[in-house]
């Protein structure tokens, strides 16, 4: 079980008035009294702050209690309008009577400038009955020889901006955007919000808002009034755990300003330096909330942070003036990570006294938050903040304003023995010039109670005062003797006067007829005028449709001309690209016949090579039937012998091929082109020919060919050919390499390694021996 101790613990069944009695008349006290006073209500969401703050029909919380506390105090005493006038700087500044008149008339006839609202209105029926009248308070001690005057401002501190709650400019305003040359720059409209306030620091080091509204305000019901109209803008939404929850800190600022009588008890003292201005700040924060439990998205949870840090930098700042309180540490205080602390720094530094109402909810729920609550409540009852010093008094001797009135009512009684009842306005401005025609008063200040000279001096000063006054007054008595023969006068003049105006009154009767028949004759010319304006106006209305209609038949054309120029320069484009592929295509398909024709030429030369080639070995065959060994050719009758067949025989013995190694015959034929690619064909132990010849071939056993054609692509194919050499039945010796079947046909002659396969043989008669000529050479006949 956890206990927490506070100054004062009020139940569920306590009233407003007992709450007020306790926790916000003193401040109020002190606010008439010129001291300051900062009034927190603190909680978490649903815990009751603003009901405590603003309370309900029938029931009025703090603020419009203390609202009524200040002007049943000060109601008798209050200035009239415009004498305290704000300077925008939070200081206060004081007008004579015949410039506040001139004020109250100037904004009364203009109508651009927003009429402070008046207690006569019509009170909102929400806020009507607020405050009964036997539950009114009066402060004591009112000092009756000052006048007062009241402003109030009000703001809130939404997501740690600062906004004015009293600008005449409200947030759902539609306004449409202006250019500079006076026309909109969209046809749409938008929201305009509202600008959001700066904080500034006065000469006497004093925090305030900026540009903020201040209200001077005549009574209870107008300065709640004002109030409630700021209330409605506050940012509100609908959460989980309340209805209408507090989405910003709000700050009603009362401020009171009073400034003391003249010497005369008549007219306020003009010093700016004497103005004692005060202020009574009631704040209702925003409760601190866990979105968790709320279910806020988007926007809430943006406020609700924004909330959270704010009253975490709140305790912050509570947490380290009690450590340098306590622990006579000198850190500093971390006034500006919020708007809240940074506007009020200057209560916290000792320029008022603060108090905080902390409310509880005991729902299970707010369990958690209710402790870390109460816990930095019962914290910030050690802070020790230090009282101002009071005003110096102004010197001037007390009881000033009842003397005043009494004498007032004296004068109005005399005059009225003499000369009737006086106007009120006629009195203060008699009164006005009596006082300010009289001699100034002497020194008044006594230092010693044995004085018999100051004393008798202001007696004497007085006297002489009053006999300047009685002097004035009978002067001012035969002035208005004066005024009344000459008003007698004035009277016989104007008989005199009247009978010349009924003369120039029949004269008148005269040209009000010749005027009638004039007007008659206007009437009738107006209106053929108007008949002939109505014609001007048809005409000028099927103008405008003829032209509305030109202009659409020529937006019609120009439109259409622009189509037709846009298919036309299509179609060009077109044309060009078809015509860039039909000559890449024609170009293409150029190459690919030549490229077909080169194919086909190069395939029927290799056909007729071969045949060709066969044709030679035929005639050879038959040659060397016929003359063998220099027999004679057989007769014709008897039957061909058999064509013996060049067809290599392998011998049954051969070298074996371990003992020295192989050795190649690499024929590459002098028409080979090199393609110089990195992969080369490398044969070590060869002998490189461009021709096979006998003697090169009857030193090595394997025999290898470098064949090049072109392929399909048109690009050129190597191929290497293998195969061994071995010695045919006619002596020599002949590569020979194994075909791709066991036979061969016409079409096999083709093939490189077919014609690699044909033996070699020696010419008949040749000198060089078997196998001189390679009949595997193409031999290219002209066409």
């Amino acid at each position: 079980m956890t206990q927490y101790s506070f100054k004062k613990v009020f139940g569920v069944s306590i009233s407003q008035m007992e709450l007020f009695e306790h926790v916000a008349k003193p401040l109020v006290d002190d606010l008439i009294h010129g001291r300051n006073g900062l009034l927190f209500t603190y909680g978490v969401t649903g815990s009751g702050k603003t009901f405590t703050m603003t309370g309900s029909p029938g029931q009025g919380g703090l603020l419009p209690r203390s609202l009524d506390m200040i002007f049943n105090s000060i109601g008798p005493y209050q200035a009239k309008r415009y004498v305290f006038k704000t300077d925008d700087k939070n200081g206060m500044e004081v007008q004579n009577e015949v410039d506040a008149l001139l004020e109250r008339q100037r904004r009364e006839n203009n109508v651009s400038v927003p009429k402070t609202p008046s207690s006569r209105q019509k009170i909102d029926p929400e806020i009507a009955d607020m405050i009964k009248p036997e539950e009114a308070y009066k402060a004591d001690g009112v000092d009756e020889d000052s006048s007062y005057s009241v402003f109030v401002s009000y703001i809130e501190i939404y997501n740690n901006y600062i906004y004015d709650l009293l600008e005449e400019t409200q947030e759902d305003a539609i306004k449409p955007k202006w250019n500079g040359g006076g026309t909109p720059v969209r046809q749409n409209t938008e929201f305009i919000p509202p600008q959001s306030k700066i904080l500034r620091e006065d000469q006497n080091h004093n925090m305030y808002v900026a540009g903020c509204m201040e209200v001077e305000v005549k009574s209870a019901e107008e300065a709640f009034q004002v109030f409630w109209r700021g209330q409605k803008k506050r940012k509100v939404a609908n959460t989980r755990l309340n209805r209408e929850s507090s989405r910003s800190h709000s700050v009603l600022i009362i401020k009171l300003a009073q400034a003391p009588l003249d010497a005369d008890g008549d007219n306020i003292l003009q010093d700016k330096s004497q103005v004692a201005v005060s202020q009574l700040c009631l704040v209702d924060l925003a409760g601190s909330e866990r979105t968790g439990r709320t279910g806020a998205e988007g926007t809430r949870i943006r406020e609700a942070g924004n909330i959270n840090q704010s009253l975490l930098n709140l305790r912050t700042c509570i947490e380290v003036l009690r450590e340098n309180q306590m622990c006579g540490t000198n850190r500093m205080v971390p006034y500006r990570d919020s708007k809240v602390t940074h506007l009020f720094k200057n209560y916290f530094d000792g320029e008022g006294k603060v108090r905080m109402v902390v409310c509880v909810n005991p729902k299970a729920d707010d369990y958690e938050e209710t402790l870390l609550v109460m816990r930095f409540a019962e914290m910030t009852q050690e802070v020790e903040v230090a009282r101002p010093v009071d005003r110096p008094i102004c010197g001037f001797t007390p009881g000033r304003r009842h003397r005043n009135q009494a004498f007032k009512e004296e004068l109005s009684r005399k005059l009225e023995e003499r000369g009737g009842p006086i106007d009120r306005e006629e009195f203060i401005f008699l009164s006005f010039h009596l006082v300010h025609n009289l001699p100034p008063l002497p020194s008044s200040e006594l230092t010693d109670p044995h004085d018999d000279i100051t004393l008798p001096r202001l007696i004497e000063a007085l006297q002489n005062r009053h006999t300047i006054r009685q002097m004035m007054i009978e002067e001012y008595s035969k002035a208005a003797d004066m005024m009344k023969s000459m008003l007698q006068q004035l009277d016989s003049n104007l008989v005199s006067n009247d009978n010349f105006i009924h003369e120039q009154n029949g004269k008148l009767v005269e040209k009000d007829k010749i005027i009638q028949n004039n007007k008659t004759e206007i009437e009738r010319l107006e209106k053929r005028s108007r008949m002939q304006e109505h014609k001007i106006d048809i005409l000028q209305k099927t103008t405008k449709i003829y032209e509305d209609d030109k202009r659409s038949l020529r937006h019609e054309l120009e439109t259409r001309e622009q189509r037709l120029q846009r298919e036309l320069s299509d179609k060009r484009r077109m044309e060009q690209r078809m015509h860039g592929v039909v000559t890449d295509t024609q170009y293409k398909w150029e190459k690919e016949c030549d490229r077909r024709v080169n194919a086909m030429q190069l395939e029927m030369q290799n056909k007729l090579w071969v045949k060709d080639e066969k044709l030679k070995q035929l005639k050879a065959i038959v040659t060397e039937s016929k003359t063998p060994g220099g027999r004679p050719d057989p007769p014709p009758s008897a039957s061909p012998s058999p064509v013996p067949t060049t067809t290599p025989v392998r011998p049954l013995h051969r070298r074996s091929r371990s003992a020295g190694g192989e050795k190649w015959v690499d024929h590459k034929p002098s028409s080979s082109m090199d393609l110089g690619t990195v992969l080369q064909p490398v044969i070590p132990n060869s002998i490189q020919v461009s021709a096979p010849s006998e003697k090169a071939l009857s030193k090595c056993d394997r025999y290898v060919l470098t064949h090049q054609e072109v392929a399909s692509d048109g690009e050129i194919q190597t191929k290497l050919i293998k195969g061994e050499v071995i010695k045919t039945r006619g002596g020599g010796q002949a590569p020979t390499a194994k075909g791709k079947n066991g036979g061969r046909t016409d079409g096999d002659w083709t093939d490189v390694e077919t014609r690699c396969s044909v033996a070699m043989e020696m010419r008949a008669g040749s000198n060089m021996g078997p196998g001189y000529e390679h009949h595997g050479i193409t031999k290219r006949r002209k066409p």
